[in-house]
Order: structure tokens, then sequence, then C-alpha cells
């Protein structure tokens, strides 16, 4: 299988149209257009009957105690956890491509509606559902697409990685809510015929060189 994208190049910056923040100078961060990116795949194994696709970043602070605080940073050496930005389950098998923009387009507060979306498909809750959490004007459950935003005083480079699962199934089983950890644990016991990844990079750190 192959995973591409007209929206940016593996292992090239994610441009800013497709992340939730934007740099800006005197606030540190301002909200962006939070686009989906466009997808594209081929070279699909035979008898695939149904796709996968998983957005993380596996650069997240283990820690939040230095966490966007003025007069800190971020070590590139502190331990690093996952954070879903994206699950998408049972895309059709003839189904080659994702729109740009198609499943997002704009920072929605309190979060996209879910689990259903177009064609039968389904979208999974995002990690900005526990990030939000507690903000009376942000909390709530994000199904679908939400791009980068990691914290602007990170010392590191995040990854965006995108990985397409093809499934000799039509549908992927889940018991339980659709998140990162149980997506991840049912296609452990899926049919997994193949699967594709593409990586974007981004940061918010007005200090780091441009990627």
């Amino acid at each position: 299988m192959q995973l591409i994208s007209d929206s940016f190049k593996d292992g090239q910056a994610i441009p800013g149209d497709f992340a939730l923040a934007i740099p800006d100078a005197a606030t540190h961060v301002t909200l962006s257009s939070n686009r989906n990116p466009h997808l594209a795949w081929s070279n699909v194994p035979a008898g695939t009957q149904s796709f996968v696709l998983i957005c993380h970043d596996p650069d997240v602070p283990s820690r939040g105690d230095d966490v966007n605080k003025e007069g800190r940073e971020i070590p590139a050496t502190l331990p690093r956890v996952d954070f879903f930005h994206w699950l998408l389950l049972d895309i059709p098998a003839e189904l080659t491509h994702i729109a740009a923009g198609s499943h997002s387009n704009g920072v929605t507060a309190r979060g996209k509606m879910g689990p259903s979306t177009t064609a039968g498909m389904r979208h999974g809750i995002n990690d900005y559902t526990a990030w939000f959490s507690g903000d009376p004007q942000m909390e709530g459950d994000y199904y679908g697409y939400d791009g980068p935003c990691p914290p602007w005083n990170d010392t590191l480079v995040h990854r965006y990685i995108f990985t397409l699962y093809a499934l000799g199934t039509p549908t992927l089983e889940i018991e339980g809510p659709l998140t990162g950890a149980s997506v991840r644990s049912a296609l452990a016991n899926a049919r997994v015929l193949g699967q594709a990844s593409l990586t974007g990079l981004y940061h918010l750190n007005l200090s780091l060189p441009s990627v």
C-alpha cells in the first residue's frame, strides 16, 4: 500500500491551514482553519473490504508541569506519549481518497458530532476531548479530525503520523467508546491485510527553526 497527500509531503511540515492553531508573536498561538488534509491511497491488498485511518502525535509531553507556561520550556528529552487527532472507521473499500476539508473545516467549540459521518463511516473521539475537559467554553466530545496544536514552548518538533489500515472485514468491531486505545486494541485482533503511513511535522515554538 501507498499513502500520499497533496496537502504535505512525507517527512515535511504540515501547513498551518491543516492545524488547529498557528503561531502568533503577540499571544503565542491563534486558532487556525483546522481543515483535514487530503489523503489518497493505492496498491490496496486483494480482499480489502474497508479501511481504518488513525492520525496520532507520539511526541506529546508525558507531564504537563511546564506546558504553555511563561518563562519555561519543555525539554526535548522529556518522555513522550501518544495523542490521537483523528480516528475514521469503516471507510468503504471503493474509496481511494479523502478530500481536504471534507471532514473538518474550522474549530468547533465543544467538538464535532459523531460517531456517524458520511458514506456509513464512523468517527472516533480524539484526545482534545480530554484536553478541553473542565474548560466551560470548550469541553465536549471531539469526534473526527482536529489538527496539530503542540505546546508553544516545546523544544521538540512534533510528528503527526497518518496510518491507513486495510481490513478484510466491512467493519471494525469495537466494544465501548471509539477512542484511540479501543481502536488500536480492536485492530490488534482484526484481519489487517496491509497498512501504510505518512508523517507530517509541526511546531508552534517561534524560537525553533522552520521545518
